[in-house]
């Protein structure tokens, strides 16, 4: 019986300018990494937790470490969505099977998801909070983004805000995140800016447990939830009060439960965004595979923390591609 030697720590990444969005400000990073081996191949996975959960990356490890036994005696994939709740550590290690069974098999982890190509694919880049003028030059600072998020603060700036930077990217794909910083009535309020600038996507408006306000209206723009969403099971309440539903890995608690998330918002007629909670290409090339079947794609975590691991995804021309990053490659 192979024996599985696991290997997890936590790394920080320093972010080059400080990144903010609604009620927050980081200026570094902190990733839970699991690696396991059997001999001959490892597989890697990385996870970012859940902030808003409480989720200390610092505990991580020692979360980790009461499955070692059964980690080490080859527990499945299948089996550890039983063993811990959706979290970033179930993550890095769901993502972690997933790369060892490609290295270990010689079929890439896109295929053995039921893919036939693992397609380039239209990146959004986020705009962090700022003063109008300063989010416009943010946004003229990358003008090979196709498509821009901007992280909105409910503080009565907004509609400048979007409207700045339509003004300097005519062309391009715009979505706003309001990270829960909106009410009813400021939602309202927001529409006609919104409308004026073409914007194509609201994100989690409302606080969770206050979506039932958006219940049965006929919204100019889509709405997407992602605050409250977290697994397959939150999907079916939120139809007729989200057109979207944003898919993060550590929100689901890896690949596996985000796959199963993806095919329930497409049974229930709703389209799907994959995001993430900042990371390197480690994570978000798992979150690749999930994005084959978006509408939006939001992987842009490396493009935030300003730098990336060696050998990590293409960032280029708007878009992100495979490239030399070898995770989930057989």
């Amino acid at each position: 019986m192979t024996k599985y030697d696991w290997q997890f720590s936590v790394e920080s990444w320093p972010f080059r300018t400080p990144y903010r969005f609604a009620g927050h400000v980081w200026t570094s990073l902190d990733l839970f990494v699991a690696r396991v081996n059997d001999g001959t191949h490892e597989g890697i996975g990385e996870g970012a937790g859940v902030y808003y959960h409480d989720e200390p990356v610092a505990d991580m490890p020692a979360r980790a470490e009461l499955l070692r036994d059964r980690l080490e005696n080859g527990l499945t994939r299948d089996e550890l969505q039983q063993c811990l709740p959706a979290s970033g550590v179930r993550n890095a290690i769901d993502c972690a099977l997933w790369d060892l069974e490609s290295k270990r098999s010689g079929v890439a982890a896109w295929r053995s998801a039921g893919l036939s190509s693992l397609r380039p694919l239209t990146c959004v880049q986020t705009l962090s909070i700022a003063d109008p003028d300063d989010m416009a030059a943010a946004a003229l600072a990358v003008p090979s983004a196709r498509a821009l998020k901007l992280k909105l603060a409910g503080d009565g700036l907004d509609g400048a805000r979007v409207r700045a930077v339509r003004s300097v990217r005519p062309a391009a794909w715009i979505g706003v995140d309001a990270n829960q910083s909106l009410t009813l009535r400021t939602l309202e309020e927001l529409l006609p800016a919104l409308g004026e600038a073409k914007v194509d996507l609201l994100e989690q408006p409302l606080a969770v447990g206050q979506d039932a306000g958006l219940e049965g209206r006929d919204w100019p723009i889509p709405l997407a939830a992602d605050e409250s969403v977290q697994t397959a099971t939150d999907i079916a309440a939120l139809a007729g009060r989200y057109q979207v539903i944003n898919i993060k890995l550590d929100k689901a608690g890896g690949l596996t439960e985000a796959l199963r998330m993806a095919d329930e918002a497409r049974r229930l007629g709703m389209k799907i965004m994959v995001g993430n909670m900042l990371g390197t290409s480690r994570a978000m090339a798992p979150g690749m595979i999930v994005g084959q079947h978006c509408d939006v794609v939001d992987l842009d975590g490396p493009l935030l923390i300003g730098r990336d691991i060696a050998g990590g995804l293409d960032y280029s021309g708007g878009m992100v591609r495979a490239g030399a990053c070898r995770w989930g490659q057989a």
